[in-house]
Parts: structure tokens; sequence; C-alpha cells
């Protein structure tokens, strides 16, 4: 069957299913590898210093000559540092967060780049389509990390009646049956984080990818506790710890800092951010900050003593580790199954 869609033509890959930039999990390598399946591969460049945003890149190029993309939050200290590497490097596809993109649509446009707004409210995606983004990433409350408070179920046609750009459904998807209930509510693509973090080109630490094996759909927790913002993650001692006891300011600003020290941000950036922001969004900054070490725990040392893993609902799904040129192919193999079970019913 042809999937052909609007995403696939704008960006001119074979299959309507992109990976998710996840901190410390996308890199070069597992994007090179999805985009080469015939998807979507964004490298999360957001927690790393412009030298090594640059070197993802280019290691990506050397591993694929099909499209590939970068993804980054705008609030990160260094982010303009960051983006301004990816333009440079004329990344095709740049995917941006929690944050003002019009300048960053702007200059993709004039090398033939594209950009992918990520948005959880109507309102953001009308702000992002003036700001001039190609598409949206509709990212519901079943996705991991900070997906929004309504499910996707109810947002992507939400987001549907308000803009007319393509529309990328995140949050809940580890089937190729979920393309086809996303192209019915109004979508034109699938993104997933979870599912393809369970790959054996991921860098998701085997351990975690064996509990990840282990647990169900309910086995997660939506808190504000453990970076300052509506965060989902695994359910595991350490994630309820996390969520009972709400970070402290300082502690939160300190290890922030720490971060901002071994990143190599400037007090410059530091104060450019400040200024930019504001001092609500700095602070929210602060807290992720304080967060992100415990990420890294996680997901590449294993630890799940001292760390907290970022996991989507969909984890409940996933049952074997296959790689990506595996898992591509069944996807599209399950979005055949599923569209020929919608037109059985319609007979």
């Amino acid at each position: 069957m042809n999937w052909h869609t609007r995403v696939t033509d704008l960006f001119g890959i074979q299959y309507p299913f992109i990976c998710s930039g996840m901190t410390y999990v996308s890199n070069a390598q597992l994007a090179a590898a999805v985009s080469e399946a015939g998807g979507l591969g964004l490298i999360q460049i957001g927690h790393l210093k412009p030298e090594q945003a640059r070197a993802e890149i280019r290691l990506a190029r050397s591993l694929t000559s099909k499209p590939f993309g970068v993804g980054l939050a705008l609030l990160m200290p260094g982010s303009r540092e960051n983006a301004e590497v990816a333009l440079e490097e004329q990344v095709p596809v740049i995917n941006y967060s929690l944050g003002k993109g019009d300048w960053l649509c702007q200059r993709a446009k004039a090398y033939g780049g594209r950009t992918i707004a990520t948005v959880i409210t109507a309102k953001h995606a009308q702000a992002a389509e003036r700001d001039g983004a190609d598409a949206l990433i509709v990212t519901g409350h079943e996705a991991a990390a900070h997906g929004g408070e309504v499910t996707t179920l109810v947002l992507l046609p939400a987001i549907r009646a308000v803009t007319s750009l393509p529309l990328i459904a995140a949050g809940g998807f580890a089937q190729g049956s979920g393309l086809v209930a996303t192209l019915a509510l109004g979508g034109d693509a699938v993104a997933m984080g979870t599912r393809w973090a369970m790959t054996t080109e991921s860098p998701l630490h085997a351990k975690t990818q064996a509990m990840v094996l282990e647990k169900a759909v309910e086995d997660t927790l939506y808190t504000r506790n453990f970076d300052g913002m509506p965060c989902r993650i695994m359910r595991t001692p350490t994630g309820l710890a996390v969520s009972r006891k709400p970070l402290t300011l300082w502690r939160a600003m300190w290890q922030s800092l720490l971060l901002m020290r071994q990143q190599g941000t400037s007090l410059k950036q530091l104060w450019m951010t400040w200024r930019e922001q504001g001092f609500a969004n700095t602070l929210k900054l602060s807290y992720f900050g304080a967060a992100v070490e415990r990420i890294r725990l996680a997901i590449l040392d294993g630890d799940q003593v001292r760390g907290v893993q970022l996991i989507g609902q969909a984890q409940g799904l996933i049952q074997d580790i296959p790689n990506c040129a595996e898992l591509m192919q069944r996807l599209v193999a399950e979005a055949n199954i599923a569209q020929q079970r919608v037109q059985g019913a319609q007979r």
C-alpha cells in the first residue's frame, strides 16, 4: 500500500514515520538508521555543546544520504548557538520547541530547509503557523517527557480545526495501526520516541531496555515535581520518590549551574537567556537543568536507582528490540493490515 502523505512529500521520505528527538537517545546513529529505513530521524542537540552538535550532524551525513533532522528546545541556554550550527550545516529539517521560532523558520527556508514546531495546544499551533513553520508535531498526554494535558485522540483533531499545516501526531504510538488512526483524525504522519528507543541502534542502556519490556502501559507517572514542568517518567522507586517531593528552587538553580558549566555555557549566554526568556522561563530552565543528570544516568548508564527514565505510555505495547529497518517494515505491514480492516468494516 502506498503511504505517501503531505509529510512524506514535504520531507522527501518514503514512509510517514518519524523518530522523535529524545535527550541522550536520539543521536546520529539512531537518526541515520531511521532515515535509512525510510522515515525521518531527528538528532536531539539541545543538551550538546555546539562542537558536539556539529560532529553529530556530520556523523549522520556520513551514515545516510537520506533526509534527517535535528531537534532542540529554544528555551535552553546555548540553543541559539546550536541552532546556528544546524543552519550553517544546512540540516534538511529543524524541529524546535519551547520558544518563538520565526527567525529559525526564515533562515532555514533560505537554503531550502524545513522546520517543524512541537506544540501541545491549539494556541501554540496557530502561533507556529504565523512564525512560518512547515509542519507541526502535535504531542499528546500519552507521550514521554513534556506531552500536553490533552490526549492525542482529542488534541489532534482540535489542532486540525485551527491550522492547515501538515500534522505529525506524537504520544501513545508504538504500532503501525497508529498511522491509520492518525490519518483518520486529520494527521499526516506519526512520531514515536519510546518505540525507536527500543531498537538495536538506540543508545538506551540494555538494563533500561529490559525494564521497558517488563512495564505495562500503566507504569508511568505524570508529575511536575521532577523537572518543574508536567513530565511523564517511568514508574520506579526513584521515579515515585521524585514525584512526591518537589525540587527546591535553590537546589534546582545550583544543579542547573553545574550542568551549564559542564556544557561550557558562558555567563553571557545565561544573561541573554534571562533577558530573552524572562524570570519565569529561566526558572523553568533551572528545574529542567537539575533533572538532566538523572536522565543521563538512566539512559546511558542504566542506573534506575539514581536515574529517572523519561518514557511514554506506549512502553506497554513494546515486546521486543528489533533493528530500525525491521521495525519500519513491521510498522508498514501493521498499517496495511489496519487499513484493510477499516476498509473491510466499511463494506
